[in-house]
């Protein structure tokens, strides 16, 4: 086959393919014209072009939260690399693989006032798990197996143990567009074979006795993919009548016998009910936890017992009570555990207590919201609950994930949020990107001020039928309202909930989007059908909310 003359831009090809790599998302430059040639000759490999680095590293995030597999991630020299940096951080939080391939100069023009060149090599290092500098010329006797070598290795760290994003750093000299022919598939491929352990059965019974009723044990699960084993293992937990699991919108775990509202459950007991309530244990799973009121009441309590299971880069004491880290899979580990506690069921009122006090939160948040004026609660409210079935779901930061913790969102296919390092940048191109990876409807509800700082995803390729955005125009960063920080301060409207002015019409009529609008409840529920409906074109639904009505409800449903 025809394909670039630089020889390492066709190994690195070869190795991606051969380790998985089906998805290429690729921003255009000059010093990657060898990448794009060796990457685009290959029918194994699909080529996204996204024109914005920022946005086409989240983009390519997305692809990699909805399909679990690797996405390569391909620009050109000098400061694209840099605009990488917010999603590669999320991914690596997140735990998903991205392949960071960066073009670069020979390193001998760096520092010398050429067009395009800065130290690239370690510009991404505290969020990326290996990172490799392929050099200029590998035409010496142990250059191919060196450079081979090398991205074997890369690659393989990023798939296996915990899977996180890695850097790889090809330098290339000019000509930059010349070709040759290639025998594809001729790099050498090292594999490796990663068994997943379990615990031997004394040690998991060990584990177990001590969290048998009557022992108060809460399970907690953060930000998740969903798990249908996982799923099972818990539900068999929380059949044990001291066993309480607690779920949350983008944990993707879902069950009757879950209390999936943390916030609307908690922020209803009174101190003496906390006091009476609180667990002996808390094992934690997943990612980062949503809920500031678990967060804080968790760590206040004294002599908690915390276990942290996963397979982490470190080690998570979010409560201040760490006393296990368990580094196994949590499937694995939580299925072993389940069959070892089920002999154990001495009578306990532990999870009564707690569905209790899940069904009277129910019934007044279902009170407050009927009787709550038009506001982001009760918008969200009707949005939440006619999101069809089978739909994928994403959140942005800000207000649309807290707004979901006080939702039932256990029809709905899959959540998402990124909630790796919970930043407000990149929301749209993830969701974006993920779409791109499933074949359903896929659903975006954004705050306004999110939505802005990624405007440039709705010029991408990827947007189909199938994406759907609603966006919350509530003045502007509706959450400073809100938080105690910022919400009694003179400066709020200022610096803070500053407002946006989007030009949400106009945008849509510019990049071929269906827009439809919602001021008040009957137009919302009169918008929402033909927004969901609509089948030829992207769309656009823009609720509009009073800003300080909408502050005030939500403080309210907390005081209450």
């Amino acid at each position: 086959m025809l394909s670039t003359a630089h020889l390492s831009c066709n190994i690195l090809t070869d190795l991606l393919i051969a380790h998985g790599v089906r998805h290429a998302v690729i921003s255009p430059g000059s010093r990657n014209t060898p990448l794009i040639i060796a990457l685009s000759r290959r029918e194994e490999i699909t080529c996204h072009v996204v024109i914005d680095e920022r946005s086409a590293a989240f983009i390519a995030l997305g692809m990699g939260v909805q399909s679990g597999a690797p996405i390569a991630l391909v620009c050109t020299s000098g400061t694209a690399l840099l605009n990488y940096a917010p999603a590669v951080a999320e991914a690596f939080y997140r735990h998903i693989p991205l392949v960071v391939i960066s073009a670069d100069r020979p390193e001998e023009w760096i520092d010398q006032d050429d067009s395009q060149t800065l130290w690239q090599q370690d510009a991404l290092a505290p969020y990326v798990k290996r990172s490799c500098d392929i050099s200029a010329r590998i035409d010496f006797p142990n250059g191919p197996w060196w450079t081979d070598r090398m991205i074997n290795d890369t690659l393989l760290e990023a798939l296996n143990g915990r899977r996180a994003p890695v850097h790889i750093n090809v330098r290339l000299d000019a000509p930059l567009n010349t070709q040759t022919e290639y025998h594809k598939d001729s790099a050498r491929v090292i594999e490796m074979v990663s068994p997943r352990a379990s615990l031997p059965v004394s040690d998991i019974r060990a584990m177990a006795m001590p969290l048998a009723s009557p022992a108060r044990l809460l399970i907690i699960a953060g930000f998740h993919a969903p798990d249908e084993k996982l799923n099972r293992a818990l539900i068999r937990l929380a059949s044990l009548p001291n066993v309480v699991v607690m779920t949350e919108s983008i944990s993707n775990l879902h069950s009757p016998s879950f209390i999936s509202r943390i916030d609307s459950t908690l922020c209803r007991l009174s101190e003496d009910e906390k006091r009476a309530m609180r667990p002996d244990t808390v094992i934690t799973i997943g990612g980062a936890i949503v809920s500031r009121h678990i967060k804080e009441w968790l760590r206040s309590l004294p002599d908690l017992e915390h276990w942290h299971i996963g397979i982490s880069h470190t080690t998570i004491d979010c409560f201040k009570h760490l006393t296990k880290r368990v580094e196994i899979d949590e499937t694995i580990f939580m299925t072993q555990l389940a069959a070892a506690m089920q002999p154990h069921r001495a009578q306990c009122e532990y999870a009564c207590q707690w569905h209790e006090a899940a069904l009277r939160a129910k019934d007044i948040h279902d009170t407050y919201v009927c009787n709550a004026p038009w506001s982001d609660l009760k918008a969200l409210s009707y949005v939440f609950a006619h999101i069809p079935r089978r739909c994928n779901l994403h959140l942005s930061n800000g207000t649309a994930i807290r707004y979901a913790q006080l939702m039932e969102c256990g029809h709905v296919h899959r959540s998402e949020c990124n909630r790796g390092v919970s930043g407000i940048d990149g929301c749209t191109s993830t969701a974006l990107g993920a779409s791109a990876m499933y074949n359903g409807m896929t659903v975006l509800i954004s705050g306004d001020m999110s939505f802005q700082y990624d405007i440039s995803a709705l010029s991408s390729r990827l947007m189909t039928p199938r994406f759907k955005m609603i966006v919350m125009c509530n003045g502007g960063g509706g959450i400073f309202r809100f938080i105690g920080a910022t919400s009694a301060l003179p400066e709020t409207e200022q610096f803070f909930a500053v407002g946006t002015n989007l030009p949400l019409r106009q945008l849509c009529d510019g990049y071929g989007i269906e827009y439809y609008e919602a001021t008040d409840e009957a137009s919302l529920k009169s918008s929402f059908g033909k927004f969901i409906t609509e089948h030829e074109h992207p769309a656009l639904l823009a609720i509009h909310t009073p800003p300080q009505v909408s502050a005030e409800v939500l403080k309210g449903y907390f005081e209450i």
